[in-house]
């Protein structure tokens, strides 16, 4: 979720368009596009771009077939969608390389792979009418990311595919924004034959990561963060960003396990699932941008002790929601089957926070602790043995439901 907190007030992403995929300017040629690495790991790979109803316009990244078993593209291909945590993107379902990440296990396991990216992050940094320089670009948290951005990329993926249903797998605030959509969009819950929360965060009140807890004293409605992190964006992506990762991660930096520690800061120390050869890579393309907006909702998730809609203040909470607080997100709603994936050493996702969202959710069809104890939050993404420990599990449940459809 909330990914390198210490990357702030950096200059805004340089970027130009060729045929609606963002090109970032890279003279020294060190780091490839997320659709160069799945090319140069000899998958097919595509990009699509959809837009949202308010405007913003969504790149999403598709390998429609993997390359280690007879997989040939059909239109009867099941297909998995990849949602991203806060400050992340595509490339996070396919950094750790082929027979370790997410979507390369997915396609060649025979589905046909959709990564959806959200509105800020760099590659969903366009609008009809905004710029990014812009406040009013800013001016949403991850309840709009989930009642505009979801709905768009699903729908656009079923249409463009012929399917009828999906897996969803979403990883922190992939997630959150999941529970959010099908709690308020109930139509979509639908069209869901499984979906996968990976240390899912909707519930916050047991929240370890002092990181994190540090910011809270400073969200409230009237000593709101924004005046302190800014009213756009937070932890923008750029060159600047892209080397510091690189160069002060290398194996040969002397402040590789600073890199380290601060990450284990944030979501739990786990030293030995953290390749660290792979650390310069994952920081050149994380943090990838998010609203200050998104940050401060979740904070008032924890000092609040709800998964509700955003805190405006009671007066402007009268106006917007016709009540003083913010309406809480109703989740008995969703009739979905959800599977939730969760960690002992998680520090953003608690065991506690998660047995309450649990009981809140009427059709959990499995619910599945990690069996290593210092498995922590962004190891979901980022573990050398996730295969092993966590995405055979989810493999295993989206085979066996397939199954139960007679539309593949």
């Amino acid at each position: 979720m909330l990914h390198l907190l210490y990357f702030i007030n950096f200059q805004q992403i340089f970027c130009h368009e060729i045929n609606s995929e963002p090109i970032y300017y890279d003279t020294l040629g060190l780091f490839p596009t997320v659709t160069e690495m799945i090319i140069e790991h000899g998958y097919p790979v595509e990009t699509h771009e959809v837009q949202t109803m308010d405007g913003y316009l969504l790149n999403m990244h598709r390998i429609p077939n993997g390359i280690n078993r007879t997989t040939e593209f059909t239109t009867h291909k099941p297909v998995a969608f990849l949602q991203h945590g806060l400050l992340s993107s595509s490339e996070d379902w396919v950094v750790l390389g082929p027979e370790r990440a997410l979507a390369y296990l997915l396609a060649d396991e025979g589905y046909d792979v959709w990564m959806g990216n959200a509105r800020g992050n760099t590659h969903s940094r366009r609008h009809v009418s905004l710029s990014p320089e812009s406040e009013d670009f800013w001016n949403f948290s991850w309840h709009e990311i989930a009642m505009f951005d979801l709905p768009a990329m699903i729908d656009y993926v079923l249409k463009h595919t012929g399917q009828k249903k999906l897996h969803y797998i979403g990883f922190s605030q992939g997630t959150t924004c999941l529970l959010v959509m099908l709690s308020l969009k109930p139509k979509y819950n639908n069209v869901i034959i499984t979906a996968h929360a990976l240390a899912p965060v909707a519930y916050m009140s047991n929240l370890r990561s002092p990181l994190i807890r540090a910011f809270a004293p400073f969200i409230s409605p009237s000593n709101n963060l924004e005046y302190l992190l800014g009213t756009n964006e937070f932890t923008p992506s750029n060159l600047l960003m892209q080397l510091g990762g690189h160069l002060l991660c290398k194996a040969t930096s002397p402040f590789q396990e600073v890199c380290a520690n601060v990450i284990f800061l944030i979501g739990g120390f786990d030293s030995e699932q953290l390749n660290r050869t792979l650390l310069p890579t994952i920081l050149t393309y994380t943090p990838a941008g998010a609203s200050t907006k998104q940050l401060i909702h979740y904070g008032q998730l924890y000092n609040s002790g709800y998964f509700r809609q955003y805190d405006y203040g009671t007066s402007r909470n009268s106006v917007k929601y016709r009540k003083q607080t913010p309406p809480i997100y109703p989740l008995r709603s969703i009739t979905a089957p959800i599977a939730l994936y969760y960690s002992e050493n998680d520090w953003l996702a608690t065991i506690a926070d998660v047995k309450k969202l649990r009981v809140k959710l009427k059709n959990v069809i499995g619910k599945y602790l990690v069996p290593l104890p210092k498995f922590n939050h962004l190891d979901f993404i980022w573990a050398k043995d996730a295969r092993s420990l966590l995405y055979n599990k989810v493999l295993h449940i989206m085979n066996s439901a397939i199954d139960k459809f007679h539309e593949y």
